[in-house]
């Protein structure tokens, strides 16, 4: 394949010193086949440097940190550092930042729709960014039971996507659930960049769930009684009981 695009004068960044393939799009590029193929290769080694398109190594990222504010609105992202953005806007705005910061960089041995194992390197600063922030602000906004149950749909969710049913109904249904789990992730996540890393710096909300007054456990404006803790452990206890006796009898 090599041999025949420079044959035919095709441009590719491909070469026989360096037969590992590419595959790009908006969210990350992956990179497969060639060295690649022995997972005991160390694909974050300075041969290999020259690889990466859209981020560098954390050894060659700043040494100051960088902080960026993204505000989401019923769970998607609108704006970045107070300035309103497209989707596409929002992605190739933190692909960027999170490049230069070396954002987003993963090995992976994952497991292919037809049933073998390969080894794929990924990088994703943008999407890496995004997700991190969103599950920030989810944290902040969501009911932990709508969380859970979202949570627990998501590999289905993600293996429909991935084996290349976007367009399936059961697709759509769950699609469904996930809009209606974002009604209320607004707000604002603040983060800083450092040397690989995502590090949360604050997130607030206007329908936020968190409330001070009920959080604490300090002074008169406690929310929480001690007290109310002996019932629930009682009752929690009582199948324990049960399950233990059971045991002592030989059943």
């Amino acid at each position: 394949m090599i041999a025949f695009a420079e044959a035919n004068g095709i441009p590719v960044e491909v070469s026989a010193e360096k037969p590992y393939s590419m595959d790009r799009n908006l969210l990350h590029i992956s990179y497969e086949s060639g060295v690649l193929e022995d997972p005991w290769f160390d694909a974050s080694s300075k041969e290999m440097r020259s690889m990466y398109k859209l981020s560098v190594a954390p050894e060659d990222a700043p040494d100051r940190p960088e902080h960026v504010e993204l505000e989401f609105e019923r769970g998607n992202c609108i704006a970045l550092n107070g300035g309103k953005l497209s989707p596409l806007g929002v992605l190739q705005a933190l692909n960027k930042l999170g490049g230069r910061h070396a954002i987003g960089r993963i090995d992976i041995v994952e497991n292919r729709f037809v049933g073998m194992k390969s080894r794929g390197v990924y990088e994703t600063p943008g999407g890496a960014i995004l997700h991190f922030a969103h599950r920030q602000m989810e944290s902040l906004t969501m009911d932990r039971e709508v969380m859970r149950l979202r949570d627990s749909l998501i590999p289905k969710y993600s293996e429909l996507v991935y084996n290349g049913f976007w367009f399936s109904p059961e697709r759509e249904a769950l699609q469904a659930l996930v809009t209606e789990t974002q009604r209320d992730v607004t707000g604002v996540v603040r983060l800083k960049l450092y040397k690989g890393n995502i590090i949360v710096a604050g997130r607030k909300s206007p329908k936020s769930r968190y409330d001070p007054k009920i959080a604490t456990m300090e002074g008169e404006a406690s929310a929480y009684d001690q007290g109310d803790a002996t019932g629930f452990i009682r009752l929690n206890a009582l199948r324990l009981k049960l399950h233990s006796a059971l045991k002592g009898r030989g059943d």
